[in-house]
């Protein structure tokens, strides 16, 4: 399955240390350590512009020089006359205006030449875009830089043109901070403009890389504890560059590397394939890269004499029943491309594992820009909203395929998706378990006993988010949905949920950055709510309610995912190299799903009908075989509720049945928990009570509380009186309440696993009775978290 978004290698090995925690801080982005394959601390790469993004002002000299018969030379020492109080760096720091720089120019290399100079045809030369156009070379570099988090900056003795604008042909949205001369009246080499760098940066000095091509700039650099690399040829500086980062920053096709060894496939038997499919006489080699992603199926780029394609892949070794089915993928993508939704167009399927070892599909290369980083640094807010709403707006479009025209009626079962997801899921993990994680066992018993109650059938594609889109790199358009193997027919609030994965992430994330402490605000960013109000409209739906199943469900759905890679690379299957790595990750994503999970307990638990607040209802209901109806009592009443379930009004209740039905509802949801959970767990629990580790609290107790928790049977002491607005509790009278405990005292321990912890009873006693007055509010201003567990 394609989650290259949590496999990615180099992150994985950061995840290690980490995953085994329950909760990752959020973590500010201005701290955050980016590391590489090289083990590389840098956070921030600094250009000069002039001899390092674009030709020096020294070389465009020389050449006009020789083509003008003018003393070799002259231009520079014109240029560096005079030092800091020159008319250059003067000009630079916008002291004198374009004209007198010129008129002072002219006349020192007139003077210098010995000969009457004009100089206004090399001004033209020195602000030519089409002279000083970027290097290749470094604009792949920044590229390849933003990609993996890293900061860039512009830092350029620069001056202003006749218009009034600096001279700056680049592009701006290549850098997170641009720092020039003309606009700070401070030039290189002045320690000043190094430090206002680094401070609009928020990085140390140690932190960055300067790339500059003159000495003295160097050496200013370096003294502030910057690391420098002299740029005399671009080429030669990005491959030092490199070298520092520990990545490369040189590939002709975004997001490719060679094929690792494990990875490597026959290229005579695919060649020979291919040129008899596409009817290729050209000759030439066939060029081969391998994608970064696509871990799960493994995806190679193809270019045969002008074609470019790409290949999908099943991985080698034994799999797991219906994973990896590139035959599923290449019928959806064909019959998707038909119905106007964007996707590159598939060329071929291939069922016979002779050509590569294992079945493939080929399909056209579309080429767009893709976005790994969810907060889409370097965009402007206009930028990410339209991004996003692209995203949202294409989803809408997968969801509103006519199944039937499609020819797609078969291509899965119809209702009961989620069912089935959940069934498959559970199997999987159990196939791939090498060990018990408590979150999981909780999520495979709870998942199924919350199943949505509705759920329409749509084309879902089972693992849609921002990084398996292609776009259009002017318009944010969607270009291509990418990776559709885990696609079939379902509910597609399941998309929905799946693709705000990120939202609650933190930042510091080590797999990959989420947006869950990020002011999304700011950014332009829609919120996980604003995002499912925005399709809902689109769709023309109303907004579920239980929208904590659908993230409790995705997240889950991950941990199985993840464990699935961890088995097989216990077996050397597994396609990414740090796989193994990815078995800490299993129970950090089913601790967040847990939490999820117990959020719609709490949900549930809050929209139940409420009780009388503030009222108590004392009737007299009587179970026949122990008080016959001939017994004469005294009712009492200060309720007006009645119906037919209950006996004549103010009748004291001696029987569930006469309970209200928001009340009996979870007088029998605790009869099933405890007859479920506790009754089973009794035998343990007592061994546990009989040994030395009596005195130590249980784990199964724990994980009792955990589950009542979910159930939204938790804090069922809590008085109504107490607890008006049901935040706590279920919000019960003493007497409906009396029902409950006689339900609990049927076994020793249920009592516990719907009760706040015995250390917490102080506190606990002296917010039920002074609660309503505020009187302990300073000894107990920490109950709200106790009450939450």
């Amino acid at each position: 399955m394609c989650i290259r978004w949590l496999l990615g290698s180099s992150q994985l090995q950061r995840a290690w240390r980490a995953a085994s925690l329950k909760h990752l801080p959020y973590g500010h982005q201005g701290t955050r350590r980016w590391r590489h394959s090289g083990g590389s601390t840098y956070r921030a790469v600094i250009f000069d512009m002039g001899g390092v993004l674009i030709p020096s002002p020294g070389k465009i000299a020389a050449e006009w020089e020789v083509r003008n018969h003018i003393p070799s030379g002259t231009v520079l020492k014109a240029l560096s006359s005079g030092g800091e109080n020159g008319p250059w760096m003067k000009f630079m720091r916008a002291e004198i205006t374009i004209e007198d720089f010129l008129q002072e120019f002219r006349k020192l290399c007139s003077e210098i030449s010995k000969t009457d100079m004009s100089v206004d045809f090399f001004s033209f030369l020195l602000t030519n875009e089409q002279v000083v156009k970027q290097f290749p070379v470094m604009t792949e570099a920044i590229t390849q830089i933003r990609a993996k988090g890293l900061q860039t900056a512009l830092l350029s003795n620069n001056f202003f043109l006749p218009n009034g604008k600096s001279f700056l042909p680049l592009d701006r949205k290549q850098f997170d901070v641009v720092v020039e001369s003309c606009l700070e009246g401070i030039c290189k080499p002045d320690p000043r403009i190094y430090k206002l760098c680094l401070e609009r940066l928020g990085r140390k000095p140690s932190e960055c890389i300067l790339l500059e091509d003159l000495g003295p700039n160097l050496k200013a650099a370096a003294s502030l504890g910057i690391h420098t690399i002299k740029v005399n040829d671009p080429e030669t500086a990005v491959k030092e560059l490199k070298t520092l980062l520990g990545f490369t920053l040189r590939t002709v096709v975004p997001n490719t590397r060679p094929v690792r060894k494990t990875m490597e496939i026959p290229k005579d038997s695919l060649e020979k394939y291919l040129r008899d499919l596409l009817g290729i006489q050209t000759t030439g080699p066939l060029e081969l890269l391998q994608f970064d992603h696509g871990q799960s199926n493994p995806t190679y780029y193809i270019k045969l004499a002008n074609q470019q394609m790409v290949l999908r892949k099943k991985p080698p070794g034994t799999l797991l029943p219906s994973a990896h089915a590139v035959e599923r993928e290449f019928r959806i993508m064909k019959a998707l491309k038909n119905a106007g939704v964007p996707v590159p167009k598939v060329l071929d399927l291939c069922e016979d594992s002779r050509i590569v070892g294992t079945p493939f599909y080929v399909m056209e290369y579309c080429s767009g820009l893709t976005y790994k980083d969810p907060s889409l640094p370097g965009l402007e807010p206009s930028q990410r909203q339209a991004i996003y709403t692209a995203m949202n707006r294409v989803l809408c479009k997968i969801h509103s395929v006519d199944l039937k025209a499609t020819g797609l009626e078969d291509y899965g079962k119809h209702g009961d998706y989620i069912t089935r997801q959940v069934q498959t899921w559970i199997k999987q993990y159990r196939a791939t378990e090498t060990s018990t994680i408590p979150a999981m066992e909780r999520l495979i018993e709870w998942l199924p006993l919350h199943l949505p109650s509705q759920q329409r059938t749509t084309v879902v594609h089972g693992d849609f988010r921002l990084d398996n889109l292609l776009f259009h790199p002017e318009t944010n358009e969607v270009l291509a949905v990418l990776d559709w193997e885990l696609s079939t027919l379902g509910d597609p609030l399941a998309d929905v949920a799946y693709s705000c994965l990120a939202h609650y992430l933190p930042s510091s994330f080590p797999i990959q950055p989420g947006l869950g402490d990020c002011d999304l605000t700011k950014l332009g960013i829609p919120t996980a709510e604003e995002y499912f109000r925005m399709y809902c409209l689109h769709m023309g739906i109303p907004p579920t309610e239980n929208w904590n199943f659908y993230m409790a469900f995705s997240f889950f759905r991950i941990a199985a995912i993840l464990q699935g890679v961890y088995k097989r690379s216990l077996t050397g299957q597994a396609s990414s190299a740090t796989a193994e790595q990815s078995g800490k990750l299993t129970e950090f994503m089913s601790n967040l799903a847990w939490d999820f999970a117990v959020k719609e307990g709490f949900r549930v638990f809050k929209e139940m009908p409420p009780t009388k607040p503030l009222t108590r209802s004392h009737h007299m209901w009587a179970r026949p075989q122990f008080l016959p109806r001939t017994l004469g009592r005294r009712s009492y009443v200060t309720s007006t509720d009645s119906s037919p379930a209950h006996a004549s009004k103010g009748a004291l209740v001696f029987s569930p049945e006469g309970l209200s039905p928001p009340v009996r509802e979870v007088y029998q949801r605790l009869k099933q928990f405890i007859e479920r959970h506790v009754y089973p767990a009794e035998p343990e629990l007592q061994s546990h009570q009989a040994s030395a580790e009596r005195w130590t609290p249980s784990p199964l107790v724990e994980d009792l509380k955990e589950k009542a928790k979910a159930e939204g049977l938790w804090n069922l002491f809590l008085p109504i009186e107490t607890d008006p607005e049901r935040k706590y509790g279920a919000g019960l009278t003493n007497v409906e309440y009396a029902h409950l405990c006689e339900l609990m005292g049927t076994s020793l321990y249920a009592p516990e696993a719907s009760w706040i912890r015995a250390a917490n009873s102080a506190c606990l006693w002296g917010k039920q009775t002074h609660m309503p007055h505020a009187i302990n509010s300073s000894l107990c201003s920490w109950f709200p978290w106790i009450l939450q567990g």
